[in-house]
Order: C-alpha cells, then structure tokens, then sequence
C-alpha cells in the first residue's frame, strides 16, 4: 500500500483484529486536538484549592482523562475510497458513526461501547462523548448530500504519545483534507494559493470540473490529485 493511511473510526471487538476492521472515515481530518486533564481537590474535600494555598492546596484524587476532538467530511458527490459504500443520502453514511455511541444492554445494566480512531500511527481508544452533526448541501429535491461531524472522545487515562516509525510517502488523490470553493473562487486560483498553481489543469481533470473558473460555492476540491498523478491512476 502506497501513500499515507486513511483515517478509521470503529467499534472495538476483541474477537476481531483491529486490522481487519473498516471505518466510517471518507476524508481524513484537518486537524486532531488532543487535551489533557486531572482530577484535583483541595482541602477540606474542596474541588480545587484556594489561592491562599497555592499549589500545596491542590491535591490528585483520581485518574486523569485524555480526549481527542475531531471533524469529519463526508460527501456523496465526491469519488468515494472502496471503504465508504456508494449511497443516495449522506445522512446513511453518518447514521454509522451515530451508531458507535448507542448504549449497549448487557443483563439489564448498558454501557458505552468502546470505539477506536485510527490514522496511521495515531491511535485513540475511549467512548464517544459527543457527536455534531451538520447538514452542508442538498439536491434539489432537498435530499442532504454532504455532511460534517464534530466528535470527541475520551479516555480515562493520561494517554502518554508513542510515534511509531512509520515512514512518510504522499498521499494519494482522496486522504487529503479537501479545499472548500468560497463565491467568486476559481481553480486557478485556489491552486496558487496552495502552491500548485502550475497543476491547476490536472487537479482540474482529476476532481471532474469542466469550468475551473465557475466553481459552485461550498464545492470540495481535492488540490494534491493532479499534482500526485491522479489524472493517469
């Protein structure tokens, strides 16, 4: 497998080999914004101490927590990667990260199942705290065709960062965070700003745009296709 990994979000099985899983992920994210806590009292069973104490008034009552808080695109209009089904309805692709937050029943008691993100060698295991979910674009008969959600997750546990070895190759066309066409963009332009000026007409090409100086307002644009080969892959 050649270029970077793409992005997963499953559930965890330990009957199933966290490698044999596929995810709910279409683009790989932006951005992942990991945050760090502990749980403090202070005196007297107090939640933190006073300023008078200082930090002698601060004391570790329990374990820490790790979270991890991320976007993720999906967008039927785009070419989709052999792990994301074809559909007629974004909402059939984010109903399956919905799912990774339902309750379980065990006996009469429920609990949070556990979900794993993974991209390359970042891996986070906890439960799915929160989930946002935006409706971006529709067709014209007002079915929704691209979508964002904003998740976070967490662990209880200070998640102390182990960088693998794994080795840097370009992505190919479809794991690149994607550029959004604002009103009066062109690819021409766009491609300049993101330093692939000269690739504009093979990104053109490879994202399928007839007219790269219309672009439709909120249109995802994938600007390293051309300049990674798209056109002849």
């Amino acid at each position: 497998m050649s270029g970077l990994a793409r992005a997963r979000l499953y559930k965890v099985d330990p009957n199933v080999p966290d490698d044999k899983k596929k995810g709910m992920v279409q683009f790989n994210p932006e951005t992942l914004k990991v945050s760090y806590a502990n749980q403090l009292a202070g005196k007297d069973d107090k939640k933190a101490g006073s300023q008078a104490d200082g930090n002698s008034g601060v004391q570790f009552v329990g374990s820490g927590s790790t979270k991890l808080s991320l976007q993720l695109w999906f967008d039927i209009t785009a070419p989709m990667p052999d792990s994301v089904p074809v559909v007629n309805d974004v909402r059939l692709l984010t109903n399956k990260v919905t799912e990774l937050m339902k309750p379980k029943e065990d006996k009469g008691t429920f609990s949070t199942p556990e979900v794993c993100f993974e991209w390359g060698s970042f891996k986070f295991k906890g439960i799915i705290d929160s989930l946002e979910e935006s409706l971006e674009y529709f067709s014209e008969n007002g079915v929704p065709l691209r979508a964002s959600m904003t998740v976070s997750m967490s662990q209880q546990s200070i998640l102390v960062a182990s960088p693998g070895s794994v080795g840097f190759s370009r992505p190919p066309p479809g794991t690149n965070a994607l550029k959004q066409a604002a009103a009066g963009d062109s690819l021409q332009g766009l491609a300049a700003a993101s330093g692939v000026g000269k690739d504009w007409q093979s990104i053109a090409a490879s994202n399928g745009i007839e007219n790269p100086r219309l672009l439709t307002p909120g249109q995802f644009i994938d600007m390293a296709a051309g300049a990674l080969g798209g056109i002849g892959k």
